[in-house]
């Protein structure tokens, strides 16, 4: 996982991640609607955000809860242009790092994110960390991908990300004293009029999906014709993402779920 071409590229795509990224709205809004649904009474007044980006999901927090406290965090420093509106509110700030690593605030009722997880080295470990900085009863509810994750370029690049299973996000939750209250999955898959459409689309949200991927003319002239001929039809050709919701809580002192 290199931390420094990720932090370039969606750096790259500031300017156009907002435009572009449909699915990663739709699940922010989705994400929302899960929390809510699920814990109706909850209002946090503390929250934590790693992984804000350009703030699709951080304005609907904000708007949701107005709480005392949002702090935002993303790997790109250079996201704090996108953050002008935000931060200029009552009790929003953003500092930018690697949030596996970075200091983030403890006390917290609520540390969330949306479409971040997959970029992380040690899942695992962060999960401790995160329960750690939670207050008793907090929650810790975030969106990812799962492995049939833009399956297109991985079948014709063999390039992806290794996403863990639903089932190691819950063993992890768990091991780090954190119960799993809902972890559900769904997968939806854009059309666009060519292969060469796609790229650009990874390329404007900064996920290629293909790091390390050199690109001369006769590889992408081969990949647009083996995208076409497995991914296409009379529509054009598809994309598939395939997004995973969890939300937990925070256990009680002195209890461990097993």
């Amino acid at each position: 996982m290199d931390k420094r071409l990720i932090a370039e590229r969606f750096a790259r795509a500031r300017a156009t991640y907002s435009r572009e990224a449909r699915v990663q709205q739709q699940v922010a809004e989705r994400m929302m609607g899960r929390i809510r649904s699920l814990l109706p009474e909850f209002s946090p007044r503390r929250i934590v955000e790693f992984g804000c980006g350009t703030g699709l999901y951080s304005r609907l927090l904000y708007d949701t809860w107005r709480p005392d406290r949002l702090h935002l965090n993303d790997l790109c420093p250079e996201m704090a242009f996108c953050l002008d509106d935000l931060t200029a509110r009552p009790g929003v700030s953003f500092v930018p790092g690697d949030a596996e690593t970075c200091p983030l605030p403890g006390g917290t009722d609520l540390l969330t994110s949306c479409s971040t997880l997959q970029w992380f080295e040690r899942p695992d470990r962060f999960f401790r960390r995160a329960a750690a900085l939670l207050v008793p009863d907090g929650v810790l509810a975030f969106s990812t991908f799962g492995s049939r994750n833009l399956r297109e370029i991985r079948a014709l690049t063999g390039k992806g990300l290794a996403y863990p299973s639903p089932a190691d996000l819950s063993r992890w939750l768990e091991e780090a004293g954190l119960h799993v209250l809902l972890l559900d999955e769904e997968e939806e898959a854009l059309c666009f009029p060519s292969p060469l459409d796609v790229l650009r689309h990874l390329r404007m949200t900064g996920v290629t999906g293909t790091s390390g991927h050199t690109w001369s003319r006769g590889r992408l002239a081969d990949f647009a014709q083996g995208y076409a001929r497995h991914f296409g039809s009379p529509q054009g050709v598809t994309l598939t993402y395939h997004p995973v919701y969890v939300v937990a809580k925070k256990c009680a002192v002195g209890l461990r779920m097993n």
